[in-house]
């Protein structure tokens, strides 16, 4: 899949931190130059290469000559009263992608980010993936998602945490995701904790080794959505080429290989996947791999015909996993009124640019 046209000016961000001291010295200017221009980026927040006032005059003219520090445009950016802000950005080429900021507690800032402009996995009760996917993000692409939210915070706030469960399949993007996260997650970048970035897939079997053989310590969260090979493949098609045994062995390989537990996320589908029974079969499924499994009522999405459940149903839900001897937690719902599940603020905003356009002759 292609990235941003070539003839686009280079974003500064898919340089790594060599790349860019390397340039930096090929210019005649000492390496250095580069920590300072990550610290303006990362922990000043600048919004132009101008801001940056210790690096000489002639290098900001050059670096806003050769390279842009934001490529994307802010289409629609929504608050909830809890606090939740979803921004819809349009990409150099025209594609738009979604990012949120959450707030918890008086510390707590999670970026939820996206990897990919579309998806390609099909889950059928998820927006992100209605139409498919169009291609990856650059690295980039994906740090700027963090820098337009983090812009989004008050003086007083700092980033926290980071997961990558926003649009598109982390593990189809690995080439472009994980140098990213490497910067944010080092002291030129964010200099986050690495066990505070979370990694979400579908479950892709070959990913999951990938990612246990390049030994990143960041958190591996599984979306399964079903106990069952016949109910999963009706929620998500892509899993009739995979199946759970295959996706469970790569968990237990990943688990071996790196000793860190992996975190099964599971959207509660109001009679569809909510069932006493299908609480009882997850149990039995995943008790060897002692995982957590992570249970998040469903956001409704406009058109789709999946209801969330009721709080009743949620709590029996729990308590057939731990009767199983499974953790379990429940994922509190946040930004409801602003469409923050995936997709769907890109979907509502696709519509509308479809209705808008002149019919073809």
């Amino acid at each position: 899949m292609s990235s941003c046209s070539a003839a686009q000016t280079p974003h500064l961000l898919n340089l790594s931190p060599e790349e860019l001291a390397a340039w930096l010295q090929a210019g005649g200017q000492p390496a250095y130059r580069a920590g300072q221009l990550l610290q303006w980026v990362f922990h000043h927040r600048a919004e132009s290469f101008q801001q940056m006032s210790n690096l000489p005059g002639e290098l900001r003219r050059r670096l806003e000559q050769n390279y842009r520090l934001w490529t994307t445009r802010p289409l629609a950016h929504r608050r909830a009263p809890d606090g939740t802000e979803k921004l819809l950005l349009q990409l150099a080429d025209g594609h738009s992608v979604e990012c949120v900021l959450l707030r918890q507690g008086p510390q707590r800032r999670t970026v939820c980010i996206s990897t990919q402009v579309g998806c390609a996995m099909g889950c059928v009760f998820c927006a992100s993936g209605l139409d498919g996917v169009v291609r990856n993000l650059t690295r980039g692409e994906i740090l700027e998602q963090v820098l337009r939210l983090q812009q989004l915070l008050e003086a007083e706030e700092r980033l926290s945490h980071v997961v990558v469960m926003g649009m598109g399949e982390p593990l189809a993007n690995l080439d472009e995701l994980l140098p990213a996260l490497d910067l944010l997650t080092s002291p030129q970048g964010l200099g986050l904790s690495h066990r505070r970035v979370t990694i979400s897939t579908v479950g892709l079997p070959r990913g999951i080794r990938r990612l246990a053989e390049l030994d990143r310590p960041y958190h591996l969260a599984v979306s399964l959505h079903a106990p069952s090979d016949s109910l999963r493949t009706q929620l998500v098609p892509v899993n009739r080429s995979i199946g759970l045994e295959a996706v469970l062995e790569a968990v237990e390989e990943y688990f071996r290989a790196t000793g860190r537990r992996v975190t099964f996320e599971y959207v509660l589908l109001g009679g569809v996947n909510d069932s006493p029974q299908a609480a009882r079969q997850l149990g039995r499924l995943l008790r060897p791999l002692r995982p957590l499994v992570n249970l998040i009522p469903y956001n409704p999405v406009a058109g789709l015909p999946y209801r969330t459940p009721d709080e009743q149903r949620v709590r029996r839900f729990v308590q057939e996993l731990q009767r199983q001897g499974v953790q379990v937690q429940v994922r509190r719902r946040k930004g409801a009124g602003i469409e923050a599940a995936c997709g769907q603020l890109r979907r509502r905003h696709v519509q509308q640019q479809t209705a808008e356009s002149p019919a073809k002759p």
